[in-house]
């Protein structure tokens, strides 16, 4: 793949109702959300189509037995590896749970883990597709509109969080934002490029996340769409160094998200 390993190349929606979803991320982003399952499918799986007409992700619909089993609507990012099943066993031996044990579909294998944290994650090993032997996935680009633009984890013990994911996706962290009493924002390096930042989970946040922010023209637009279609603003919209502007939100469904713009000057 042309990624290097350890990238993010895949975000998944996971929501309990995937049209309510198409018209709030549509008003918010301007993505698409498309995809009709067949009525004997397993299950209700879509994709996430940007302007420029490519796929940033998909938006898995919540059964009522996944709920029942403890999922809630959520973002999730996928890991590329190059061996699913041996990144499956080096995970579990260094203190990681395997959530969801490993399966193949079309476009590759995957398998949902959990950190030695407890935070969530998928792994993934693509298949290309046909005629095309080094595919790069570009759901992750820094600067990119209708792209996740940062990946941001909130960890219960962000000293073993780093040490855990500088072993298993090459993770590096040569430079950190102190923060007060908040502890350090230790920058995510990868591949060349920083593609987003670690902390310490703050005491408000019930269990640790993965948070990722998608990458809109304009922020003041984007949050009336967002308080329009039901959801919720609840951190911003500020400032963060580099000139950005953010917030952090909750969609109708009650999973979370932050977008991201260039700041107005």
């Amino acid at each position: 793949m042309g990624n290097p390993a350890g990238s993010f190349i895949w975000y998944e929606l996971m929501t309990t109702d995937p049209d309510a979803a198409q018209d709030f991320y549509g008003k918010v982003v301007g993505w698409q959300i498309v995809g009709t399952p067949e009525p004997d499918a397993a299950v209700d799986y879509r994709h996430i189509i940007r302007s420029d007409g490519s796929s940033n992700g998909g938006v898995l619909k919540l059964t009522d037995d996944m709920c029942a089993g403890g999922a809630r609507p959520c973002w999730m990012g996928y890991l590329y590896v190059e061996d699913v099943d041996a990144a499956v066993d080096v995970i579990v031996a260094d203190g990681g749970k395997m959530l969801l044990p490993a399966f193949d579909l079309e476009v590759g294998r995957i398998a949902m883990m959990a950190d030695p944290q407890g935070v969530p994650i998928y792994i993934m090993t693509p298949i290309p597709p046909a005629g095309v032997e080094d595919p790069t996935s570009d759901v992750y680009d820094r600067f990119e509109v209708q792209h996740v633009s940062w990946n941001e984890l909130y960890s219960p013990d962000i000293d073993g969080a780093k040490a855990f994911y500088s072993r298993h996706f090459n993770f590096e962290f040569n430079e950190s934002m102190p923060m007060g009493e908040m502890g350090d924002y230790c920058f995510i390096d990868h591949g060349g490029q920083t593609i987003g930042a670690m902390m310490q989970k703050p005491p408000q946040l019930p269990m640790g996340l993965w948070n990722y922010y998608i990458r809109v023209a304009d922020l003041d637009k984007a949050v009336e769409a967002v308080k329009a279609g039901g959801g919720q603003v609840l951190n911003g919209p500020m400032e963060v160094p580099g000139g950005d502007r953010i917030i952090n939100g909750m969609d109708p469904q009650g999973a979370p998200f932050s977008l991201v713009a260039a700041g107005t000057e």
